[in-house]
């Protein structure tokens, strides 16, 4: 019979990406959203070959109906407020998603069915200030941002299930990464949306903060699959999932304007009031040797290749948005 998965989050970038890994691979797939999937244009391809069912992740006895009714055997748990920014606006907010909510659903699936293989989306923002470069499954925990304080109360409950319970628990501590699919709060979406523009001389400049800041950006198609990979393994970790490369904002722009021949200092003007403050810091970079030694997973595509990705696929909808 077909393995069957519960995604939570299932909307966004990494739930409708993953679910399209799931379905490639034979599963029945299941997701938890807030609202109609009708809403989620990330599911408009496969929204005859999945099962929403609308829940609060915070509604305990909602998420073990739903365990029920899925009969899943791998759940997903991605769904928290994604834009590190954001989480300043709505602190509480953040910390109900990411932090009650992973609590609920790990409480859900052990009062539901505690064979159940639980993955985690943690984050890279759970090191903060990072005591390490590049950081490790080891690595001390010292958030800074709501989000990523949020993120590690979830990476230690998550653990502590696991020692607890005997759940299969397992965790990936995930850097930046990117697709089409990104809203363009994101900066690489921010970027590649603003070159497709400007291209089209529908824009002509690129205002942003601080170029020389530095981010570990990767392929999201890359790290769904080892989200899965995390769940086929006989015992249940943590892995960082990272390239080990960072580049700096500037990279980022100077490849971006490349890929349709325009130089990014003729268009690309900093504005100080958008330089991120000490809360958010640039220098994290993964180390994803064990999950290289121990899951078979390496990134695919290097970061010259994503960014002409995101920007050929802006200036195509660009394209036809203007006729």
């Amino acid at each position: 019979m077909a393995r069957r998965a519960l995604i939570t989050g299932i909307g966004g970038q990494d739930g409708s990406l993953l679910a399209e890994l799931l379905l490639a691979k034979g599963y029945d797939v299941f997701g938890v959203a807030r609202r109609a999937v009708e809403e989620y244009p990330n599911l408009e391809a496969i929204r005859d070959c999945i099962h929403v069912i609308r829940a609060d992740l915070l509604d305990r006895a909602a998420l073990e109906r739903a365990l029920r009714r899925s009969e899943a055997q791998e759940v997903y748990n991605l769904a928290s407020v994604s834009f590190v920014p954001a989480s300043w606006d709505d602190p509480v907010k953040t910390a109900e998603f990411a932090a009650v909510g992973t609590t609920t659903l790990l409480e859900a699936v052990r009062a539901t069915d505690n064979s159940i293989r639980f993955y985690q989306a943690s984050s890279s923002e759970i090191f903060g200030e990072p005591i390490e470069t590049p950081q490790t499954e080891l690595t001390r925990l010292a958030p800074l941002t709501p989000y990523g304080v949020a993120k590690a109360y979830a990476h230690f409950i998550t653990h502590s299930y696991r020692r607890r319970y005997d759940l299969y628990a397992s965790s990936g501590i995930l850097y930046n990464h990117e697709s089409p699919r990104r809203p363009a709060s994101f900066l690489p979406r921010k970027v590649s949306l603003a070159v497709a523009r400007i291209a089209a001389g529908i824009e002509s400049e690129l205002v942003l903060g601080d170029l020389d800041a530095r981010r570990d950006w990767g392929y999201a198609h890359d790290y769904v699959h080892a989200m899965w990979l995390m769940l086929q393994q006989d015992e249940p970790s943590s892995f960082v999932v990272a390239t080990g490369e960072t580049h700096s904002v500037r990279d980022l722009v100077a490849c971006a304007f490349g890929c349709v021949g325009l130089d990014y200092r003729d268009y690309v003007h900093t504005d100080p009031d958008l330089v991120r403050g000490r809360s958010e810091l640039h220098d994290l970079v993964g180390d994803a040797s064990r999950a290289r030694d121990e899951l078979g997973w390496k990134p695919t595509v290097t970061f010259a290749e994503l960014v002409r990705l995101l920007v050929e696929h802006d200036v195509r909808s660009i394209s036809a948005a203007v006729g």
